[in-house]
């Protein structure tokens, strides 16, 4: 990967706001993105926030349920949640932690909390997959919060999940480095008002989630406040300037530049493909 060092940064082309949706087993959440046009965040495909401190938002979880051909990244901020999957896998996330689950060619799997009080809160991020990895087995990983590297540059605190890029010239790298569409994931959290200046490859796409807080973004210093995502321009470098007390995820990767098409749980690129995986789930061959 060749990173262009650039003093020309990008504008902010969309700003959306996240909205009140509902998922699981009536888990409340907000949606921050996904749906239609999906083009426009490729290599993502969507984007959720969950947090509550009433179990009631939160109790009935994801009951088992289907996958097939794209990733999904749970990071939990708060709280303790449990994966099990048609595999025989289990595992907890707890607070800090993350799992990166390949559904691949199919997997059918649940995902429930392990706390019946107290605060629950986190991500889950979907990214797609190239038609030539749709249909790879699945698997996943857990990847526990002390086995994340933490950077402390110019006063803001990153927790690097994904990707290896320059901020303020610095390298920073994440757990995660080996994905062909060349994911970028960091939970950024600003002690002071101050400066970021992210170099990201020209064509990649750019994405910044503010979820407390406030921060202006891109060459016009537009402010993005809490709950409220910025799309960038394609290319030129990121600029940041948070305000004391903000934290934001920051996601980019490589467009896929394939045609996306989803119903529900499945993401292939034609319909006939989704057909077929409706057909395998039906038929109880979806995990082969």
């Amino acid at each position: 990967m060749t990173i262009k060092m650039t003093s020309d940064f990008r504008a902010v082309e969309e700003v959306l706001q996240a909205q009140t949706a509902s998922d699981g087993d009536g888990v409340r959440l907000l949606r921050v993105f996904g749906g239609n046009n999906l083009a426009r965040f490729d290599p993502f495909l969507m984007l959720d926030e969950f947090g509550s401190n009433e179990p009631a938002d939160y109790i009935g979880g994801f009951p088992p349920h289907p996958h097939r051909g794209f990733e999904t990244i749970t990071y939990m901020l708060e709280g303790k949640m449990e994966h099990r999957d048609h595999m025989d896998n289990t595992g907890l996330l707890d607070s800090g932690d993350v799992q990166w689950m390949t559904a691949g060619a199919g997997v059918i799997h649940s995902e429930m909390p392990r706390q019946d009080e107290g605060r629950m809160r986190g991500f889950q991020l979907w990214l797609n997959l190239p038609a030539t990895e749709k249909m790879v087995p699945a698997d996943y990983r857990d990847i526990p919060a002390v086995e994340i590297p933490r950077y402390s540059l110019d006063g803001v605190e990153i927790r690097a999940i994904a990707g290896s890029l320059p901020v303020n010239e610095k390298p920073v790298k994440g757990v995660v480095t080996d994905r062909s569409t060349e994911p970028v994931l960091l939970d950024l959290a600003a002690l002071e008002s101050t400066e970021l200046r992210v170099h990201v490859p020209d064509g990649h796409t750019v994405l910044v989630y503010v979820y407390e807080g406030r921060i202006d973004v891109g060459k016009n210093s537009t402010s993005i406040a809490a709950r409220q995502l910025a799309r960038l321009s394609r290319d030129g470098g990121v600029l940041l300037r948070p305000e004391a007390g903000s934290r934001a995820l920051l996601l980019a990767g490589k467009p896929i530049n394939e045609p996306i098409v989803h119903y529900g749980p499945f993401v292939m690129n034609s319909r006939d493909e989704i057909d077929q995986a409706i057909a395998d789930y039906n038929a109880g061959r979806l995990t082969g």
